[in-house]
């Protein structure tokens, strides 16, 4: 039985021209007025803030992780030492390594086609479809770019540049359909089906990879057809340890044929669009309070 007000950490990122601003989080954050719980939102490398003072950390927008992502992964290690994270430290782990598509993949999970290049690795390009070069740890297509078969100049360039920072490459087709039918996002909280959303192609022929870009062109909410609930809930299934999640988002497109593909799994700070479906933020506020009740529970039995 808890006999505390629960406190509870909304993980961001500090404030800085190169990271994308949290527009959820200010609605998020009022959003536990006049609930029994206060919530703090908190920079994860904030070095005066006492973690071990919450009953439950939620992840939401630590945006510079993906270049950051050695010191952010080491963060996760410590904190999850000294109280509980959301979503848990293993799924973090394995998240983290975009491999898990491959995972995903021999599974029976529809992914996009992808291959990895490490550094060092020979680099062999696509030359009969347009691919899309991005780097294993990145967020709202930052270091991203897509590339026509005769650009494999401009390409080698860019995945040169990713290796330089020791992150491995990922190439995989550009799935030209995007173009029109656009790119879903269907977000789960405590593997229930919440709300999901639709944007625009980010990409655009000859945008480079370092010049800034829209992450989130023309989005609307969006009501998922059976084929797109099917497949996010057949990804999540596949997730280890899946009912541990608080919260995450299946990202898809579709493939040639037009049948939807999973494009990534972000089980990490996922934006979940709460600024475009208002009306659920209550719904994902009341998962938050429980999910920290139950751990705060579990911590006073043992």
């Amino acid at each position: 039985m808890v006999d505390h007000e629960l406190r509870i950490a909304l993980v961001t990122a500090r404030p800085r021209p190169e990271v994308n601003t949290d527009f959820d989080m200010p609605m998020l954050h009022e959003a536990f007025a006049g609930e029994q719980a206060t919530a703090v939102v908190a920079s994860w490398d904030d070095p005066d803030i006492d973690w071990a003072g919450f009953d439950l950390v939620v992840i939401r927008s630590p945006w510079d992780y993906s270049w950051r992502s050695t010191e952010f992964l080491a963060w996760v290690d410590r904190v999850s030492k000294l109280t509980r994270l959301a979503n848990p430290p293993e799924i973090i782990y394995w998240n983290a390594r975009k491999e898990y598509l491959q995972e995903l993949g021999a599974v029976g999970v529809p992914v996009i086609p992808t291959t990895y290049l490490a550094p060092g690795d020979a680099i062999e390009l696509p030359t009969d479809h347009e691919y899309v070069v991005k780097p294993a740890i990145g967020a709202g297509a930052r270091f991203t770019a897509r590339y026509a078969p005769d650009e494999a100049e401009q390409a080698a360039e860019h995945i040169r540049r990713v290796h330089a920072e020791g992150v491995i490459v990922m190439i995989q087709p550009y799935l030209t359909r995007i173009d029109v039918t656009g790119e879903r996002a269907l977000v789960f909280v405590k593997g229930e089906f919440l709300h999901a959303i639709r944007k625009r192609a980010v990409l655009s022929p000859g945008l480079r990879y370092d010049q800034p870009r829209d992450a989130h062109p023309g989005t609307e909410p969006w009501e998922p057809v059976q084929a797109e609930l099917d497949l996010a809930k057949k990804a999540l299934a596949a997730v280890p340890d899946s009912a541990s999640l608080l919260y995450a988002r299946v990202d898809m497109a579709d493939n040639f044929d037009g049948a939807p593909v999973m494009t990534e799994l972000e089980l990490i700070e996922p934006g979940l669009y709460l600024r475009f479906h208002k009306g659920n933020i209550p719904s994902f506020v009341a998962a938050i309070i429980r999910e920290a009740r139950s751990v705060s529970s579990a911590y006073e039995c043992t």
